[in-house]
């Protein structure tokens, strides 16, 4: 099975490689022989990543990308180009979550602002698309290529608090199902466009939500997850790994418009 889960020479970027779970993608990347573009806000931490795989013998550099910016996005890919000459995968990693965005006992629904709102929807939706715009169209020049979104178990099953984020990830599902018929019926039959939904992992983005920040003990909310989590623990970022190289690879060769649960039994369990 070697030669089907084999990247050697592939070129992967990786937006939003600077987080705790895609910066381990593009770790993962780089240690199966891909030539990696490692994606973030922080030029500092995203060279740093990239000096972390290259010190492991993989081929990797590091650049600033903002993907809410065309002429930011437009600049990575012409770098990519110059050092890799092609791309071959895009994980499409920049999102999150805003904890202005979030209900509580001190905000209200009702009061929460569009800003906050649309900050959210824009950091996962537009991002998302605006990279697959950019990255995409050069795999629609060579006919080939894997693309790979990330959506949430919120995308089936809305969680509390957090209106916006579980709107934006179930757009994420519709977008990924879209972009695989439209690149296969205008482009190439080569151009694979699948997404992985990842359960509870506890990241920057929400730990927030699952830590109490006084004690560091969970949350109650961190409880009710686990307690609907059958494996009774949140994700390690090495648990979405064997998944991202299935997809990136020609083992999933006729895999196209997927969303993929990686969630420890969590959207199995009715809670009974």
């Amino acid at each position: 099975m070697d030669k089907f889960f084999d990247l050697s020479g592939k070129v992967a970027v990786v937006t939003g490689a600077t987080g705790i779970l895609c910066s381990e993608m593009a770790r993962e990347l780089g240690r199966r022989g891909a030539k990696v573009a490692v994606m973030g806000l922080e030029d500092d931490l995203s060279k740093k990543i990239a000096e972390e795989i290259n010190n492991e013998g993989g081929t990797a550099i590091g650049l600033v990308c903002n993907v809410l910016e065309k002429e930011s996005l437009t600049s990575a890919r012409d770098a990519v180009l110059d050092a890799f000459g092609r791309i071959d995968i895009l994980i499409n990693g920049a999102g999150g979550n805003n904890k202005k965005a979030t209900t509580s006992k001190d905000l209200s629904f009702f009061d929460i602002p569009a800003d906050a709102l649309q900050f959210v929807f824009n950091l996962n939706i537009l991002g998302t698309i605006m990279a697959t715009q950019v990255f995409g169209e050069v795999m629609t020049k060579q006919g080939t290529g894997s693309i790979i979104n990330i959506s949430s178990m919120n995308a089936y099953r809305p969680l509390t608090n957090i209106v916006a984020y579980s709107a934006a990830k179930a757009g994420i599902n519709n977008f990924t199902q879209w972009m695989a018929v439209h690149f296969n019926q205008n482009y190439s039959p080569n151009i694979r466009v699948n997404a992985i939904a990842p359960g509870f992992f506890l990241t920057n983005q929400n730990r927030f939500l699952l830590v109490d920040e006084k004690t560091g003990d969970h949350t109650p909310r961190a409880k009710q997850i686990l307690g609907h989590t059958p494996m009774d623990r949140y994700g390690d970022p090495e648990d979405l790994l064997g998944t991202i190289v299935f997809l990136a690879s020609e083992a999933s060769a006729f895999v196209n418009g997927v969303v993929i649960p990686i969630d420890g039994g969590f959207s199995a369990y009715s809670g009974v």
